[in-house]
């Protein structure tokens, strides 16, 4: 019996999820990776993050969502965080690194970021047009 749960996530594009996992001080690595579980058993994610705990968590894509979903043995999750907050905070980077990308795409710079008390992120980006 297995003991892995599935987490459906709206998180879409590798590269600002690899950011957002680095952002929070993990070390993703990425192509099909084994995610360790319950007495041995493994499963097979496009995104494995190691711990020495032995609580693997992953990303495997969804072709029918369209998006990453979150994997890992949650008997076995030891994060110092519950798994809902770090779903929050990883969508909040996730999110953060996705508006940087596009914004340097369209020629913005970053001109303040800000972490507020509330944990909400206040971004400014400025665009000079000639």
């Amino acid at each position: 019996m297995s003991h892995f749960s599935t987490v459906k996530t709206e998180l879409r594009q590798i590269d600002p999820l690899v950011q957002a996992l680095n952002d929070l001080g993990y070390s993703p690595d990425q192509g099909e990776r084994p995610i360790r579980g319950y007495r041995g058993q493994t499963v097979t994610a496009d995104l494995a993050v190691s711990m020495d705990n032995g609580g693997d968590f992953g990303f495997r894509w969804n072709d029918q969502t369209g998006a990453y979903e979150l994997v890992t043995d949650l008997d076995l999750w030891k994060q110092t965080i519950p798994i809902e907050r770090f779903l929050s905070k990883l969508t909040q980077r996730y999110a953060l690194n996705t508006v940087l990308k596009a914004s340097v795409t369209e020629g913005f710079q970053v001109a303040e970021q800000q972490v507020k008390q509330d944990g909400s992120i206040e971004l400014v980006v400025t665009r000079w047009d000639a």
